[in-house]
């Protein structure tokens, strides 16, 4: 198996570049590239994302045109040279579509919080053939890197982050790797009708990706997945965790379900739901600092900015 973790940053030009991040955080800067355009080429030649990658990081060795290393510092979410570069999002996304009610803490929590006129409904997608999924945003307008701000809603009062694993998808539906999402979400808002998903689940900084993406020619065991909540002056408020053990429906599944009458573009992500809620008392707000862990990706952190007015 073939498994390579992809980051990007953006120089002092603000130019973005794509790097291969070893065991030891050492970056292999591969310049300005991008990661979706990767994913197309290697489609269109009909081998893995992964193997791609590696053959042409082998052949660049071969030919010792390799730039020296740098350092990926996950803690600050910059890359270090010469220069300090801050992390962008791994992979610029055309879509980025999440599924809901995929793990049975979820549904409880959405039972918990709905009206009792529509309760039934998150019971009955959590056991249907068909999932719930859901736009959540497109060219990256609303999506922001580890490192950077996420908000909550200027109407909300109850809003809360989900982390999740997301998995990117080439124009064929197939997964090509893995990343980290925060699909924050204002549960008032979807709790008091589910027509109102849309405004619950998209608006600006409603979304982060990141550190990095990992790419893999093979299927990955089962993700652990951690989230901690820490306020200003870094004390723990939230502490929680889950495994995509606890799925209800397979991560092909989902995919497949995407590409249902749909077409999506190279390197589209897709979030798979969340399996940590935090107790209903508890809302996000501005300076509390959200860290989503996944093992063998990285952790996604950022702080919650003021209201969105």
């Amino acid at each position: 198996m073939t498994a390579i973790r992809t980051i990007a940053f953006r120089d002092a030009r603000h130019q973005r570049h794509l790097g291969v991040v070893d065991a030891g955080g050492r970056v292999i800067d591969l310049g300005p590239d991008e990661l979706a355009d990767r994913i197309r080429r290697a489609r269109l030649a009909r081998v893995s994302t992964a193997q791609a990658l590696a053959d042409d990081l082998s052949r660049r060795q071969a030919r010792e045109t390799l730039p020296a290393p740098l350092l990926f510092d996950e803690v600050a979410a910059v890359v270090v040279g010469e220069d300090r570069m801050a992390l962008d999002v791994p992979i610029q996304a055309p879509e980025v579509w999440a599924a809901g009610v995929t793990y049975r803490r979820s549904r409880e929590a959405r039972q918990a919080e709905t009206a009792t006129t529509t309760r039934d409904y998150y019971a009955r997608v959590y056991e249907a053939d068909r999932p719930e999924l859901f736009l959540k945003d497109a060219a990256g307008r609303r999506t922001s890197p580890s490192g950077g701000s996420i908000r909550a809603r200027s109407d909300s009062r109850w809003t809360v982050p989900e982390p999740e694993l997301g998995l990117v998808l080439d124009a064929d539906g197939t997964i090509v790797g893995y990343t980290v999402v925060d699909d924050v979400s204002a549960r008032d808002i979807e709790g008091e009708n589910p027509l109102y998903l849309p405004q619950a689940k998209i608006y600006r900084e409603s979304c982060a990706i990141g550190p990095a993406v990992l790419l893999s020619d093979a299927p990955m065991a089962a993700f652990e997945i951690r989230l901690r909540i820490l306020d200003p002056q870094g004390g723990t408020l939230f502490e929680g965790s889950t495994s995509t053990d606890e799925l209800m429906r397979s991560l092909e599944a989902l995919a497949a379900a995407l590409l249902q009458d749909n077409v999506i573009d190279d390197g589209t992500v897709l979030s798979t739901g969340t399996g940590i809620v935090p107790p209903d008392g508890f809302t996000l707000l501005a300076g509390h600092r959200v860290e989503c862990e996944i093992g063998g990706i990285g952790t996604l952190w950022n702080v919650v900015a003021g209201d969105a007015s």
